[in-house]
């Protein structure tokens, strides 16, 4: 069975700690132990989340005045190199010597007239207050909103289209390798007019990113790992109601938080219904259950 597998970003650090590298591989180990078990009879794509990574990279280029800022398509392109890195490391700990890993850097392209581009909504970077805030976007021609009490830089978040390495993801799978790719949603790019292909300054969902990886990959199942055992119905309140299992059709009459699992369930329910394969909501403990069907929260085109 061939398995993507989109590691939240719980999965490099929990909440509440600090973005050590130490921390992160402690966590990023125990993902491994996780995915060790489900790699002896399938073939296995791991993609996952970058958010705290990006936002240290530019808390650290704020510090470095005497040089400009690097672009989100860069921070990127080093974030997926660093955590594919420790991937490959904890997980090849576990797994036979004989067993090959590869971390592709995934270029993604988003279309520039995508609507998300006139309304950016997808906080990054560091908090500010609110006068130092409006100061910078007057520098820097950015979107800055508040974020409680604090301000952040806002930027868009458009439809991944096309994800360019498809090629050597498959022949490597061909080959029984374990491909990291897709970190962080992809590095954003588009075309300019002549078209050039250039990097832009947003942020892709690497939720939607991973399933459209899965659907080009024609994967039998797409795994979205959390911090969570699944789906909830009235989340946070005594009536919470955790979904089992689950039709595209039954989950359209619920709504879910656009900045917590709204993004997942929408990228579970465009999955099966682009495919008719199952997709899978749930804790990243209960992964070797979620691909047995015996956890999580199932998404199935019918029952």
């Amino acid at each position: 069975m061939r398995i993507v597998v989109a590691l939240g970003g719980n999965a490099l650090l929990r909440r509440g700690q600090p973005l050590t590298a130490a921390n992160q591989r402690d966590n990023v180990r125990i993902a491994a132990r996780a995915l060790a078990p489900i790699t002896t009879d399938n073939q296995l794509v791991i993609s996952h989340g970058n958010g705290p990574q990006v936002g240290l990279l530019a808390l650290q280029s704020e510090a470095y005045e005497e040089v400009e800022a690097y672009p989100l398509d860069v921070l990127g392109a080093q974030t997926e190199g660093m955590i594919g890195y420790m991937i490959e490391q904890e997980l090849g700990n576990l797994l036979p010597i004989t067993v090959p890993f590869a971390t592709i850097l995934t270029m993604v392209e988003v279309d520039p007239e995508d609507p998300a581009f006139d309304n950016p909504s997808k906080p990054i970077g560091p908090i500010y207050t609110q006068e130092r805030a409006a100061e910078l976007a007057r520098q820097k021609g950015w979107t800055v909103k508040s974020d409680g009490e604090h301000w952040r830089r806002v930027v868009p978040s458009p439809e991944p289209h096309r994800i360019f390495e498809m090629r050597p993801i498959h022949w490597l799978l061909e080959k029984n390798t374990i491909v990291i790719c897709a970190g962080g949603g992809g590095i954003p790019t588009a075309y300019d007019e002549d078209r050039n292909l250039h990097g832009v300054e947003v942020v892709i969902d690497k939720d939607r990113a991973s399933a459209l990886l899965a659907f080009e990959l024609d994967a039998d199942l797409l795994i979205l790992a959390t911090d969570t055992d699944g789906v909830y119905l009235n989340w946070g309140t005594d009536d919470a109601k955790k979904i089992e299992h689950i039709t595209p059709e039954e989950i359209e009459h619920y709504e879910f938080d656009s900045g917590s699992m709204g993004p997942k369930v929408e990228a579970a329910t465009n999955f099966v219904r682009r495919t008719g394969q199952r997709a899978v909501i749930g804790a990243l403990a209960d992964l070797e259950a979620m691909v047995a069907g015996k956890a999580g929260t199932q998404f199935v085109l019918e029952k």
